[in-house]
């Protein structure tokens, strides 16, 4: 495993809170429980279906910006 740091950085100073009341919303919306900080005990479907989520609302705010 390499010891570097994470290249998913943010482009936009201060988007990361942003970032991280928007992966709350999604999954509160797909019923995962999510706490601030390590999420590590989550399993693969319940980490795939917040992302899902995310993925799913900004493809739908895209489409309503293009209307």
């Amino acid at each position: 495993m390499s010891n570097t740091k994470s290249s998913n950085r943010l482009v936009v100073p201060g988007a990361r809170e942003a970032m991280d009341k928007f992966k709350m919303e999604a999954a509160n919306e797909v019923g995962v429980n999510l706490k601030q900080g390590y999420n590590g005990d989550l399993t693969s479907r319940q980490a795939g279906s917040v992302g899902g989520q995310m993925v799913k609302k900004m493809i739908e705010a895209y489409e309503n910006g293009l209307k």
